[in-house]
């Protein structure tokens, strides 16, 4: 996947390694190798969660937050994201 963007910022990303694993975030940021992760409480959008592409599953990306997020509005998507698929 080196070279490939993820799906984009503003996706919501599921953590598959790490201490966080089974964690929610939202994509901040990309680079080549990394991409920057929020979820508005422990990692806010001012001090993203670096975590390499091998290590997160893109499970959401339909959504029209491409400008910069802010931690309110990253806790409300994942609160809102968590509430639709336990349905």
């Amino acid at each position: 996947m080196k070279g490939m963007k993820a799906d984009g910022i503003g996706a919501l990303a599921k953590s598959l390694a790490g201490h966080d694993k089974g964690e929610i975030f939202v994509i901040i940021r990309e680079d080549e190798e990394y991409v920057f992760l929020a979820d508005g409480k422990g990692r806010s959008a001012g001090e993203p969660k670096r975590k390499n592409r091998k290590h997160i599953q893109v499970i959401y990306t339909d959504l029209d937050h491409k400008e910069k997020l802010a931690d309110e509005e990253i806790r409300r998507l994942i609160r809102c994201y968590k509430r639709e698929s336990q349905v």
